[in-house]
């Protein structure tokens, strides 16, 4: 039995790795990992109005930080 492959929206491509850079500026100023993970994963909404507002990684993890 084959399986279809499904190829992922640019738009969710661009924001998964959005959010990868994100983590890795949350783990760079401190932040484990998996906490890093888990905030992403908590506050998704919010992140990804952010993406789509336009702003870098460096902002929204600015705006994070807070």
């Amino acid at each position: 039995m084959s399986r279809k492959h499904e190829s992922l929206d640019p738009d969710e491509v661009a924001l998964i790795q959005w959010c990868t850079e994100v983590e890795e500026l949350f783990v760079k100023a401190g932040a484990p990992r998996g906490e890093a993970q888990q905030y992403i994963e908590d506050e998704a909404e919010w992140l990804t109005d952010m993406f789509y507002e336009g702003l870098s990684p460096e902002e929204a993890a600015k705006a994070a930080l807070k």
